[in-house]
Protein backbone atom coordinates (compact mmCIF):
# COMPACT_ATOMS: atom_id res chain seq x y z
CA UNK A 1 0.00 0.00 0.00
CA UNK A 2 1.35 3.54 -0.66
CA UNK A 3 -0.33 6.93 0.54
CA UNK A 4 0.59 10.32 -0.45
CA UNK A 5 1.37 13.41 1.96
CA UNK A 6 -1.94 14.61 1.02
CA UNK A 7 -3.69 11.44 1.81
CA UNK A 8 -2.19 11.25 4.93
CA UNK A 9 -3.52 12.33 8.39
CA UNK A 10 0.00 13.72 9.46
CA UNK A 11 1.22 14.64 6.17
CA UNK A 12 3.67 11.66 6.10
CA UNK A 13 4.56 9.46 2.60
CA UNK A 14 4.46 5.82 3.60
CA UNK A 15 4.88 2.80 1.28
CA UNK A 16 3.77 -0.61 2.72
CA UNK A 17 4.22 -4.10 2.07
CA UNK A 18 3.77 -7.48 3.69
CA UNK A 19 6.67 -10.30 2.62
CA UNK A 20 5.15 -13.82 2.17
CA UNK A 21 6.89 -17.29 2.00
CA UNK A 22 6.73 -20.24 0.48
CA UNK A 23 5.60 -21.72 3.62
CA UNK A 24 5.26 -21.13 7.09
CA UNK A 25 8.89 -20.79 8.29
CA UNK A 26 11.80 -17.98 6.73
CA UNK A 27 13.25 -16.76 9.85
CA UNK A 28 13.59 -12.82 8.95
CA UNK A 29 16.04 -10.01 10.92
CA UNK A 30 16.03 -6.24 11.29
CA UNK A 31 19.21 -4.65 11.13
CA UNK A 32 21.57 -1.31 9.98
CA UNK A 33 24.24 -1.30 7.79
CA UNK A 34 26.60 1.32 8.69
CA UNK A 35 27.95 3.92 5.54
CA UNK A 36 30.79 2.33 3.93
CA UNK A 37 33.06 3.12 1.32
CA UNK A 38 32.32 0.50 -1.68
CA UNK A 39 34.45 2.55 -4.11
CA UNK A 40 36.28 -0.71 -6.05
CA UNK A 41 34.34 -3.66 -5.05
CA UNK A 42 31.85 -5.65 -7.24
CA UNK A 43 28.49 -6.88 -5.59
CA UNK A 44 28.35 -10.59 -6.72
CA UNK A 45 24.69 -12.33 -5.70
CA UNK A 46 24.58 -15.52 -4.16
CA UNK A 47 21.08 -16.43 -5.36
CA UNK A 48 21.78 -16.23 -9.11
CA UNK A 49 25.11 -15.09 -10.01
CA UNK A 50 24.99 -11.47 -11.05
CA UNK A 51 27.93 -9.56 -10.71
CA UNK A 52 27.62 -5.37 -10.28
CA UNK A 53 30.48 -2.73 -9.58
CA UNK A 54 29.21 -0.77 -6.84
CA UNK A 55 29.20 2.86 -7.09
CA UNK A 56 31.74 4.22 -4.28
CA UNK A 57 30.50 5.47 -1.29
CA UNK A 58 27.35 3.98 0.24
CA UNK A 59 25.56 5.65 2.83
CA UNK A 60 23.72 4.02 6.55
CA UNK A 61 20.45 2.03 5.43
CA UNK A 62 17.90 0.05 7.43
CA UNK A 63 16.57 -3.43 6.40
CA UNK A 64 14.89 -6.84 6.78
CA UNK A 65 17.28 -9.26 5.53
CA UNK A 66 16.66 -12.96 5.81
CA UNK A 67 18.76 -14.78 8.73
CA UNK A 68 20.04 -17.60 6.59
CA UNK A 69 21.92 -15.72 3.66
CA UNK A 70 23.39 -18.88 1.73
CA UNK A 71 20.84 -18.62 -0.80
CA UNK A 72 21.44 -14.62 -1.08
CA UNK A 73 20.48 -11.34 0.86
CA UNK A 74 17.12 -10.52 0.12
CA UNK A 75 17.68 -7.05 2.20
CA UNK A 76 13.59 -6.35 1.08
CA UNK A 77 12.94 -2.88 3.07
CA UNK A 78 14.10 0.07 4.59
CA UNK A 79 15.14 4.04 5.06
CA UNK A 80 18.38 5.47 4.31
CA UNK A 81 20.37 8.02 6.32
CA UNK A 82 18.78 10.85 3.35
CA UNK A 83 15.29 9.68 4.82
CA UNK A 84 14.81 7.56 1.41
CA UNK A 85 12.53 4.47 1.89
CA UNK A 86 12.45 1.40 -0.75
CA UNK A 87 10.78 -1.97 -0.65
CA UNK A 88 11.40 -4.70 -3.05
CA UNK A 89 9.76 -6.27 -4.38
CA UNK A 90 5.83 -7.34 -4.79
CA UNK A 91 5.80 -10.41 -6.81
CA UNK A 92 4.14 -9.53 -10.50
CA UNK A 93 3.88 -11.56 -13.80
CA UNK A 94 4.69 -10.84 -17.35
CA UNK A 95 1.80 -12.10 -19.75
CA UNK A 96 3.78 -14.87 -21.94
CA UNK A 97 3.01 -12.88 -25.29
CA UNK A 98 5.68 -9.95 -24.12
CA UNK A 99 8.39 -12.75 -23.04
CA UNK A 100 8.10 -13.92 -26.38
CA UNK A 101 10.13 -10.97 -27.52
CA UNK A 102 12.07 -10.27 -24.04
CA UNK A 103 12.70 -13.46 -22.30
CA UNK A 104 13.70 -12.97 -18.21
CA UNK A 105 17.54 -12.97 -17.73
CA UNK A 106 18.28 -15.88 -15.42
CA UNK A 107 21.14 -14.05 -13.73
CA UNK A 108 19.62 -10.65 -13.78
CA UNK A 109 18.93 -8.19 -11.23
CA UNK A 110 16.54 -9.71 -8.74
CA UNK A 111 14.39 -9.29 -5.53
CA UNK A 112 17.32 -10.32 -3.55
CA UNK A 113 19.65 -7.90 -4.60
CA UNK A 114 17.61 -4.82 -5.41
CA UNK A 115 17.84 -2.75 -2.07
CA UNK A 116 21.32 -3.31 -1.67
CA UNK A 117 22.75 -2.03 -5.29
CA UNK A 118 20.04 0.88 -4.76
CA UNK A 119 19.33 2.16 -1.29
CA UNK A 120 22.56 3.34 -0.31
CA UNK A 121 23.14 5.07 -2.96
CA UNK A 122 20.21 7.24 -3.65
CA UNK A 123 19.11 10.42 -2.20
CA UNK A 124 16.03 10.78 -3.55
CA UNK A 125 12.78 8.24 -4.13
CA UNK A 126 12.97 9.68 -8.05
CA UNK A 127 16.92 8.88 -7.78
CA UNK A 128 15.78 5.32 -6.71
CA UNK A 129 13.59 5.44 -9.68
CA UNK A 130 16.72 5.89 -12.41
CA UNK A 131 18.90 3.67 -10.45
CA UNK A 132 17.00 0.49 -10.68
CA UNK A 133 15.74 1.59 -14.37
CA UNK A 134 19.31 1.67 -15.52
CA UNK A 135 20.48 -1.30 -13.38
CA UNK A 136 17.26 -3.31 -15.03
CA UNK A 137 17.91 -2.00 -18.60
CA UNK A 138 21.74 -2.77 -18.21
CA UNK A 139 21.57 -6.40 -16.61
CA UNK A 140 17.89 -7.59 -17.11
CA UNK A 141 15.77 -9.02 -14.91
CA UNK A 142 15.10 -12.98 -13.62
CA UNK A 143 11.65 -11.95 -12.14
CA UNK A 144 8.32 -9.21 -12.77
CA UNK A 145 8.32 -7.64 -9.84
CA UNK A 146 6.49 -3.41 -8.09
CA UNK A 147 9.37 -1.97 -6.19
CA UNK A 148 8.22 1.18 -4.20
CA UNK A 149 10.12 4.39 -2.92
CA UNK A 150 8.89 7.26 -1.17
CA UNK A 151 10.98 10.39 0.34
CA UNK A 152 9.22 13.33 2.30
CA UNK A 153 7.58 15.00 -1.05
CA UNK A 154 7.06 12.24 -3.46
CA UNK A 155 6.15 8.63 -3.61
CA UNK A 156 6.79 6.15 -6.80
CA UNK A 157 6.08 2.84 -7.66
CA UNK A 158 7.70 0.95 -9.94
CA UNK A 159 7.23 -2.26 -12.63
CA UNK A 160 9.51 -4.19 -14.79
CA UNK A 161 7.83 -6.34 -17.59
CA UNK A 162 9.86 -8.62 -19.53
CA UNK A 163 13.63 -9.41 -19.12
CA UNK A 164 14.55 -5.30 -19.99
CA UNK A 165 11.57 -3.43 -19.83
CA UNK A 166 10.19 -0.57 -16.73
CA UNK A 167 7.76 1.48 -16.30
CA UNK A 168 7.48 4.04 -12.92
CA UNK A 169 4.51 6.37 -11.89
CA UNK A 170 4.40 9.10 -9.34
CA UNK A 171 1.67 7.94 -6.73
CA UNK A 172 -0.50 11.85 -6.48
CA UNK A 173 -0.25 13.37 -3.55
CA UNK A 174 -3.78 13.13 -2.24
CA UNK A 175 -4.08 9.57 -3.28
CA UNK A 176 -3.69 6.26 -1.92
CA UNK A 177 -2.93 3.06 -4.18
CA UNK A 178 -3.19 -0.29 -3.48
CA UNK A 179 -0.88 -3.47 -5.20
CA UNK A 180 -1.49 -7.12 -5.04
CA UNK A 181 0.61 -9.75 -6.89
CA UNK A 182 -0.30 -8.14 -10.29
CA UNK A 183 0.76 -5.55 -12.96
CA UNK A 184 -1.05 -2.43 -11.41
CA UNK A 185 0.53 0.55 -13.10
CA UNK A 186 -2.66 1.67 -16.31
CA UNK A 187 -1.87 4.59 -18.81
CA UNK A 188 1.70 6.09 -19.09
CA UNK A 189 1.95 9.50 -19.76
CA UNK A 190 5.37 9.77 -22.33
CA UNK A 191 5.33 13.36 -22.06
CA UNK A 192 4.92 13.91 -18.25
CA UNK A 193 8.43 13.63 -16.93
CA UNK A 194 7.76 15.04 -13.53
CA UNK A 195 4.77 12.36 -12.81
CA UNK A 196 6.25 9.06 -15.03
CA UNK A 197 9.61 6.88 -15.89
CA UNK A 198 10.00 4.52 -17.73
CA UNK A 199 12.79 2.15 -20.03
CA UNK A 200 14.44 4.23 -22.79
CA UNK A 201 13.20 0.89 -24.67
CA UNK A 202 9.93 0.71 -23.89
CA UNK A 203 7.86 2.20 -26.89
CA UNK A 204 10.26 1.15 -29.84
CA UNK A 205 9.95 -2.61 -27.93
CA UNK A 206 5.90 -2.23 -28.13
CA UNK A 207 5.90 -0.65 -31.33
CA UNK A 208 7.87 -3.48 -33.15
CA UNK A 209 6.66 -6.10 -31.95
CA UNK A 210 2.62 -5.34 -32.01
CA UNK A 211 1.89 -5.77 -28.22
CA UNK A 212 -0.41 -2.99 -28.08
CA UNK A 213 -4.18 -4.44 -27.82
CA UNK A 214 -5.51 -0.87 -27.48
CA UNK A 215 -2.95 2.10 -29.35
CA UNK A 216 -4.71 4.73 -28.87
CA UNK A 217 -3.45 4.71 -25.06
CA UNK A 218 -0.27 2.77 -23.47
CA UNK A 219 -1.01 0.82 -20.44
CA UNK A 220 1.55 -1.01 -19.16
CA UNK A 221 -1.31 -3.41 -17.21
CA UNK A 222 -2.64 -4.77 -20.50
CA UNK A 223 0.32 -4.44 -22.70
CA UNK A 224 2.31 -6.67 -20.22
CA UNK A 225 0.26 -7.79 -17.62
CA UNK A 226 -1.56 -11.12 -16.63
CA UNK A 227 -5.23 -11.00 -16.66
CA UNK A 228 -6.10 -14.98 -16.20
CA UNK A 229 -8.50 -16.97 -13.77
CA UNK A 230 -6.26 -17.08 -10.96
CA UNK A 231 -5.61 -13.51 -10.71
CA UNK A 232 -9.41 -13.16 -10.04
CA UNK A 233 -9.11 -15.22 -7.08
CA UNK A 234 -5.50 -14.41 -5.79
CA UNK A 235 -5.04 -11.22 -6.06
CA UNK A 236 -7.82 -8.46 -7.22
CA UNK A 237 -9.69 -9.71 -3.98
CA UNK A 238 -6.77 -7.80 -2.17
CA UNK A 239 -7.54 -4.75 -3.66
CA UNK A 240 -11.13 -4.93 -3.47
CA UNK A 241 -10.78 -4.80 -0.09
CA UNK A 242 -8.48 -2.01 0.44
CA UNK A 243 -10.95 0.42 -2.00
CA UNK A 244 -13.88 -0.80 -0.22
CA UNK A 245 -12.04 0.18 3.28
CA UNK A 246 -10.92 3.15 2.19
CA UNK A 247 -13.42 4.08 -0.26
CA UNK A 248 -16.54 2.25 0.60
CA UNK A 249 -19.08 4.00 -1.98
CA UNK A 250 -16.97 2.30 -5.02
CA UNK A 251 -19.33 -0.43 -6.22
CA UNK A 252 -16.63 -3.45 -7.07
CA UNK A 253 -16.63 -6.92 -7.63
CA UNK A 254 -13.67 -8.90 -5.88
CA UNK A 255 -12.74 -10.44 -8.73
CA UNK A 256 -12.98 -7.63 -11.23
CA UNK A 257 -10.26 -7.13 -13.38
CA UNK A 258 -10.43 -3.37 -13.47
CA UNK A 259 -9.61 -2.30 -10.50
CA UNK A 260 -7.96 0.63 -10.55
CA UNK A 261 -4.60 1.48 -9.24
CA UNK A 262 -5.23 4.74 -7.25
CA UNK A 263 -7.73 5.92 -5.49
CA UNK A 264 -9.21 8.58 -3.17
CA UNK A 265 -10.08 7.83 0.14
CA UNK A 266 -13.25 9.21 1.92
CA UNK A 267 -10.84 10.33 4.76
CA UNK A 268 -7.47 10.78 5.70
CA UNK A 269 -5.25 8.00 6.11
CA UNK A 270 -3.42 6.99 9.75
CA UNK A 271 -0.54 4.60 9.98
CA UNK A 272 -3.21 2.85 11.90
CA UNK A 273 -5.56 2.29 8.51
CA UNK A 274 -2.26 0.89 7.31
CA UNK A 275 -1.53 -1.57 9.60
CA UNK A 276 -4.98 -2.90 9.84
CA UNK A 277 -5.18 -3.38 5.93
CA UNK A 278 -1.75 -4.93 5.75
CA UNK A 279 -3.19 -7.30 8.57
CA UNK A 280 -6.51 -8.43 7.26
CA UNK A 281 -8.67 -11.33 6.61
CA UNK A 282 -11.50 -9.76 4.68
CA UNK A 283 -12.88 -8.85 8.21
CA UNK A 284 -16.20 -8.35 8.36
CA UNK A 285 -17.16 -9.63 4.72
CA UNK A 286 -18.26 -13.03 3.96
CA UNK A 287 -15.27 -14.31 2.41
CA UNK A 288 -13.31 -14.09 6.24
CA UNK A 289 -11.57 -17.40 6.57
CA UNK A 290 -10.50 -16.96 10.33
CA UNK A 291 -14.22 -16.44 11.52
CA UNK A 292 -16.14 -19.52 11.71
CA UNK A 293 -19.18 -17.20 12.83
CA UNK A 294 -19.25 -14.98 9.91
CA UNK A 295 -22.32 -14.86 7.35
CA UNK A 296 -20.18 -16.97 4.64
CA UNK A 297 -20.83 -20.21 3.87
CA UNK A 298 -17.43 -22.52 3.93
CA UNK A 299 -17.12 -22.27 0.20
CA UNK A 300 -17.18 -18.31 0.40
CA UNK A 301 -14.25 -18.36 3.25
CA UNK A 302 -11.92 -20.56 1.23
CA UNK A 303 -12.86 -18.30 -1.93
CA UNK A 304 -9.80 -15.92 -2.15
CA UNK A 305 -6.56 -15.14 -0.55
CA UNK A 306 -6.00 -13.55 2.37
CA UNK A 307 -3.58 -11.39 3.15
CA UNK A 308 -3.01 -12.85 6.88
CA UNK A 309 -1.86 -16.10 6.43
CA UNK A 310 0.67 -18.85 7.61
CA UNK A 311 3.06 -17.50 4.91
CA UNK A 312 3.12 -14.21 6.64
CA UNK A 313 6.80 -13.52 7.82
CA UNK A 314 7.65 -9.56 8.01
CA UNK A 315 5.12 -6.84 7.31
CA UNK A 316 7.23 -3.15 7.31
CA UNK A 317 5.69 0.13 7.13
CA UNK A 318 8.17 2.99 5.83
CA UNK A 319 6.46 6.26 7.24
CA UNK A 320 8.95 9.49 6.20
CA UNK A 321 7.02 12.04 7.76
CA UNK A 322 6.72 15.89 7.42
CA UNK A 323 6.96 18.70 10.10
CA UNK A 324 9.37 17.05 11.93
CA UNK A 325 13.36 17.63 11.73
CA UNK A 326 15.08 15.60 9.83
CA UNK A 327 16.86 13.91 12.60
CA UNK A 328 13.87 11.92 13.56
CA UNK A 329 11.56 11.80 9.75
CA UNK A 330 12.25 8.41 9.25
CA UNK A 331 10.25 5.89 10.87
CA UNK A 332 10.29 1.76 10.08
CA UNK A 333 7.41 -0.01 11.86
CA UNK A 334 8.17 -3.60 11.57
CA UNK A 335 5.59 -6.24 12.10
CA UNK A 336 7.32 -10.14 12.55
CA UNK A 337 5.18 -13.22 12.43
CA UNK A 338 1.11 -13.50 11.68
CA UNK A 339 0.67 -9.90 11.06
CA UNK A 340 -3.74 -10.38 12.60
CA UNK A 341 -1.45 -11.29 15.74
CA UNK A 342 1.26 -9.32 15.98
CA UNK A 343 1.98 -5.88 16.55
CA UNK A 344 3.69 -2.82 14.11
CA UNK A 345 6.55 -2.01 16.29
CA UNK A 346 7.92 1.38 14.94
CA UNK A 347 12.15 2.33 14.94
CA UNK A 348 13.32 5.12 14.10
CA UNK A 349 15.81 4.60 11.16
CA UNK A 350 18.07 7.32 11.86
CA UNK A 351 20.02 4.63 14.79
CA UNK A 352 23.45 2.76 14.73
CA UNK A 353 22.72 -0.21 15.95
CA UNK A 354 18.90 -2.33 16.16
CA UNK A 355 17.58 -4.64 19.45
CA UNK A 356 19.60 -7.76 19.80
CA UNK A 357 16.50 -10.11 19.81
CA UNK A 358 15.99 -8.55 16.16
CA UNK A 359 19.04 -9.40 14.78
CA UNK A 360 19.08 -13.26 15.73
CA UNK A 361 16.94 -15.69 14.33
CA UNK A 362 18.46 -19.22 13.79
CA UNK A 363 16.97 -22.18 12.31
CA UNK A 364 16.04 -23.69 15.90
CA UNK A 365 13.00 -21.55 17.35
CA UNK A 366 13.95 -19.66 20.61
CA UNK A 367 12.11 -17.07 22.59
CA UNK A 368 15.47 -14.75 22.29
CA UNK A 369 14.64 -14.24 18.59
CA UNK A 370 11.93 -11.25 17.80
CA UNK A 371 10.83 -13.17 14.33
CA UNK A 372 10.37 -16.62 16.71
CA UNK A 373 8.83 -14.77 19.42
CA UNK A 374 6.13 -13.17 17.37
CA UNK A 375 5.60 -16.14 15.15
CA UNK A 376 5.28 -18.42 18.48
CA UNK A 377 1.94 -16.28 18.69
CA UNK A 378 0.29 -17.68 15.85
CA UNK A 379 1.08 -21.63 16.80
CA UNK A 380 -0.85 -20.95 20.02
CA UNK A 381 -4.09 -17.98 18.81
CA UNK A 382 -4.56 -20.25 15.53
CA UNK A 383 -6.36 -23.02 17.23
CA UNK A 384 -8.08 -21.05 19.68
CA UNK A 385 -8.98 -18.04 17.62
CA UNK A 386 -12.07 -17.24 18.78
CA UNK A 387 -11.16 -17.60 22.45
CA UNK A 388 -8.22 -15.52 22.16
CA UNK A 389 -8.47 -12.97 19.42
CA UNK A 390 -10.31 -10.49 22.03
CA UNK A 391 -7.72 -10.84 23.89
CA UNK A 392 -4.74 -10.16 20.99
CA UNK A 393 -6.18 -7.23 20.11
CA UNK A 394 -6.46 -5.74 23.34
CA UNK A 395 -2.88 -6.61 23.53
CA UNK A 396 -2.26 -5.20 19.80
CA UNK A 397 -4.09 -1.99 20.32
CA UNK A 398 -1.73 -1.20 23.76
CA UNK A 399 1.23 -1.81 21.92
CA UNK A 400 -0.13 0.48 19.05
CA UNK A 401 -0.98 3.20 22.01
CA UNK A 402 2.55 2.94 23.89
CA UNK A 403 4.07 3.15 20.93
CA UNK A 404 2.58 6.53 19.43
CA UNK A 405 3.70 8.05 23.22
CA UNK A 406 7.07 6.81 23.06
CA UNK A 407 7.37 8.80 19.29
CA UNK A 408 5.72 11.38 20.62
CA UNK A 409 7.79 11.63 23.78
CA UNK A 410 11.30 10.46 21.97
CA UNK A 411 10.79 13.32 19.64
CA UNK A 412 10.59 16.02 21.95
CA UNK A 413 13.62 14.87 24.13
CA UNK A 414 15.66 14.42 21.27
CA UNK A 415 14.64 18.66 19.90
CA UNK A 416 17.63 20.23 18.60
CA UNK A 417 19.80 17.57 18.65
CA UNK A 418 21.53 16.67 15.43
CA UNK A 419 24.28 14.50 14.29
CA UNK A 420 25.68 11.41 16.25
CA UNK A 421 24.17 12.85 19.36
CA UNK A 422 20.52 12.59 17.64
CA UNK A 423 21.67 9.18 16.37
CA UNK A 424 22.71 8.04 19.62
CA UNK A 425 19.70 9.04 21.47
CA UNK A 426 17.33 7.39 18.95
CA UNK A 427 19.11 4.23 19.11
CA UNK A 428 18.34 4.18 22.88
CA UNK A 429 14.97 4.89 22.20
CA UNK A 430 14.17 2.22 19.61
CA UNK A 431 15.96 -0.19 22.95
CA UNK A 432 13.30 0.62 24.78
CA UNK A 433 10.69 0.44 22.92
CA UNK A 434 11.61 -2.79 21.25
CA UNK A 435 12.22 -4.45 25.11
CA UNK A 436 8.80 -2.74 25.66
CA UNK A 437 6.91 -4.41 23.49
CA UNK A 438 8.89 -7.97 23.75
CA UNK A 439 8.16 -7.54 27.16
CA UNK A 440 4.51 -7.07 26.76
CA UNK A 441 4.54 -10.23 24.15
CA UNK A 442 6.15 -12.52 26.54
CA UNK A 443 3.27 -11.80 28.82
CA UNK A 444 0.76 -12.27 26.78
CA UNK A 445 2.48 -15.86 25.37
CA UNK A 446 2.90 -17.07 28.78
CA UNK A 447 -1.49 -16.20 29.39
CA UNK A 448 -2.44 -17.68 26.33
CA UNK A 449 -0.14 -20.89 26.92
CA UNK A 450 -1.52 -20.96 30.53
CA UNK A 451 -5.12 -20.89 28.98
CA UNK A 452 -4.84 -23.40 26.72
CA UNK A 453 -3.49 -25.54 29.41
CA UNK A 454 -6.27 -25.16 31.77
CA UNK A 455 -8.66 -25.66 28.88
CA UNK A 456 -7.66 -28.98 27.29
CA UNK A 457 -10.03 -31.24 26.76
CA UNK A 458 -8.39 -34.20 27.20
CA UNK A 459 -9.00 -34.29 30.96
CA UNK A 460 -10.37 -36.51 33.33
CA UNK A 461 -11.24 -35.99 37.07
CA UNK A 462 -11.66 -38.89 39.38
CA UNK A 463 -15.46 -38.35 40.31
CA UNK A 464 -16.79 -37.71 36.58
CA UNK A 465 -18.68 -41.15 36.46
CA UNK A 466 -19.48 -41.39 40.10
Amino acid sequence: MLVGKNASMDGSTMIARDEDGHDGVKPKLFVTYPATDNTGKTFVSTYNGVEVPLPGKACRYTATPNADQSDGIWDEQGINEYNVGMSATETEFTNARVLGYDPLVEAGIDEDAMVTLVLPYIKSAREGVARLGALVEKYGTGETNGIAFNDHDEVWYFETGGGHQWVAVRIPDDCYAIAPNIMCIEDIKFDDPDNYMYATTIKDFVAENHLNPNPDTFNFRNIFGTKDEADAYYNTPRSWYGQKLFTPDLEQEPTSQEIPFCQHANRKIAVEDVEFFLSSHYNGTPYDPFDTYASGTEKEQSRFRSIALDRNHCACILQIRNGVPAEVAGIQWINLGFYAYSPFVPFYTNNNETPANYQIADEDVSLNSAYWLYKSLQVVVEPHYHQFINQVNEYRDNAQSYALGQIKATDAAVAGQTGAAATAALTAANLATAAAVTKQTEKLLSDLVKQTLLSSKYRWDRGQNL
